[in-house]
């Protein structure tokens, strides 16, 4: 099993740091636990894929990186920053304000899209420039309209959820996050709700996000993405990381026996 645990370094320069830092993270559901002694790191402009079977903790973990889901034990630290809890002893649960104020620099894209259906896919981008970030209304929209674009949808941009495809909205979904400027993007299966060929669409836009340098930490299946596109392949099973590496290592070279033994039922699953 790889050890991967990296603390920030004493006097380091806010670039030094790793843009995530997860030491020694442990979460769980009543006496359920479901994650246990995690260690990762994710650097700036990394892609880091989370793979594994259904109920491994994969989106917990991810969940847990700005704080939707609390931890017991460990800590997450974002730019050197502890998510979620004060520094000191005994630690503390951050105030709302500062919780959401750490949560302006982390994006998350979900499984569904979760758009509002009485506003058009411009007015959804624009809607958290004006009310978050306090853009006036002119300077949000040409910038929802930039965000729509870059996405593929410059012709959809006046068009309600209802009149897109599934993997428009998902991509309006993603237009809307990266308007907000995040360090970093989450990505839960965002691609699961998809019909097949809708697919590759949305994994168009997060291959130009990952060519453009942005840092993303992304929970898939889509076992292509991740030895394609990812830095870093995680693969998690039972709550722990069984290994952690770069898609080759993981994909073609692994010695851990549940990892071959995953993708071995993968790829006889998808062959055809």
């Amino acid at each position: 099993m790889t050890d991967v645990t990296a603390s920030p370094i004493a006097g380091s320069s806010p670039e030094d740091r790793p843009m995530i830092t997860i030491s020694h993270l442990s979460k769980s559901f009543g006496e359920t636990q479901v994650l246990k002694d995690i260690n990762l790191t994710v650097h700036k402009s990394e892609v880091v894929c989370l793979i594994g079977p259904s109920g491994s903790g994969k989106s917990t973990l991810l969940r847990c990186l700005n704080f939707l889901e609390s931890y017991e034990a460990g800590e997450v630290r974002m730019e050197g920053r502890l998510v979620g809890y004060t520094e000191g002893f005994p630690r503390r649960k951050m105030k709302n304000r500062e919780l959401r104020a750490l949560r302006r620099e982390v994006g998350m894209v979900f499984q569904h899209f979760n758009l509002w259906p009485h506003m058009t896919a411009m007015e959804n981008v624009r809607e958290a420039l004006v009310q978050v970030k306090g853009l006036p209304l002119e300077e949000a929209t040409a910038k929802a309209e930039a965000m729509l674009t870059r996405v593929g949808l410059a012709d959809r941009m006046h068009a309600h959820p209802s009149r897109l495809s599934g993997g428009q909205q998902q991509r309006v979904a993603i237009a809307r996050v990266v308007a907000m400027e995040p360090h970093v993007i989450l990505f839960d299966e965002p691609t699961s709700a998809l019909d097949p060929e809708l697919v590759g669409e949305v994994l168009q836009v997060m291959k130009d996000l990952a060519a453009d340098g942005m840092t993303m930490v992304v929970v898939t299946h889509e076992m292509g993405f991740a030895a394609n596109v990812a830095d870093r392949v995680a693969f998690l099973d039972g709550g722990h990381i069984v290994e952690d590496g770069p898609p080759r290592q993981v994909f073609h070279e692994s010695s851990e026996p549940r990892v071959r033994q995953f993708l071995q039922t993968y790829h006889e699953r998808n062959s055809f």
